[in-house]
C-alpha cells in the first residue's frame, strides 16, 4: 500500500510541475514583445536626431528690425559702402548663394517688383560673409560672383546702391537683405533683372533668410 501511495503522490506532483511549466510557457507566448531600443542617434519619432540649424544672414553692424546705419545710406554722400553681411549654416549640398537687397515699400508702375538695391549671384559655396565696402564699380567680384543693381553703371556704381528714401517722410522704408542658398550655379547675363534670377532660382532654393532694417531721412 505504501508503495502505491508513493507512487499516486510522486504522479500527482509530476502532474502539478507540468501545469506550472504549461502555464508559464502560455503567459510568455500571450505577452507583448519587448520594444527595440532605437538605434543610436536616432531623436523622437526615429528620424535621425535634432534638425539641423537653420540658414542665417546677419551683419556685424546690423540689427534685424533696427535703423539701417547712416554709413551704408546715401545720407553718407560719396562715402557710402555697402554692409559687412555673414551667413552660416549652409544647408547640405549648397553649390552657390544668391543675394537680393531690395526696398519693400515702393511699387513701380503699380507691379510687383519694389526696388532693387543690390543683387549678387554665383557667390561661391565656400563663402561665410562679404566685407564692408564691396566694390562697386565692377560687375565681376574677386571671388567670381557677380553684382548689379538694377540701373548698372549709373553714377558709376554697378554695385551697392545706397538707399535713399524721399526726405521728410515720416514713415520709413523697409530694405530687405535676402539670401539664398542654391544647389546649383546660375547663368546670367551682367544685364539680369531680379525677376531674372528669381525665375533662374526657382526648384533650386535648398535654404533662405532675410534681414530687414528700416531707414528715413
Amino acid at each position: 500500500m505504501r508503495q502505491i501511495a508513493s507512487k499516486i503522490a510522486s504522479f500527482v506532483a509530476a502532474a502539478v510541475l507540468l501545469s506550472i511549466a504549461s502555464a508559464g510557457l502560455l503567459l510568455a507566448q500571450q505577452a507583448p514583445p519587448a520594444a527595440a531600443a532605437p538605434p543610436a542617434g536616432a531623436g523622437a519619432g526615429g528620424r535621425g536626431g535634432a534638425p539641423p540649424p537653420p540658414f542665417r544672414i546677419m551683419s556685424p553692424d546690423m540689427v534685424d528690425g533696427s535703423l539701417l546705419p547712416q554709413q551704408f545710406t546715401c545720407a553718407a554722400g560719396t562715402e557710402a559702402v555697402s554692409p559687412p553681411l555673414q551667413w552660416m549654416n549652409a544647408p547640405r549640398g549648397t553649390r552657390s548663394f544668391a543675394l537680393i537687397v531690395h526696398d519693400m515699400e515702393p511699387r513701380p508702375q503699380k507691379k510687383l517688383d519694389d526696388i532693387l538695391h543690390w543683387m549678387v549671384w554665383n557667390i561661391p559655396a565656400t563663402a561665410t560673409k562679404f566685407p564692408q565696402g564691396v566694390p562697386s564699380n565692377t560687375a565681376d567680384l574677386p571671388d567670381g560672383s557677380h553684382q548689379t543693381n538694377g540701373n548698372p553703371g549709373q553714377s558709376g556704381i554697378t554695385g551697392y546702391l545706397p538707399p535713399c528714401p524721399p526726405q521728410n517722410v515720416p514713415l520709413p522704408h523697409h530694405y530687405v537683405f535676402d539670401m539664398f542658398a542654391l544647389d546649383t550655379k546660375v547663368d546670367l547675363p551682367e544685364t539680369a533683372t531680379r525677376a531674372d534670377l528669381m525665375k533662374v532660382m526657382d526648384g533650386h532654393i535648398l535654404g533662405h533668410d532675410s534681414l530687414v532694417v528700416p531707414f528715413n531721412r
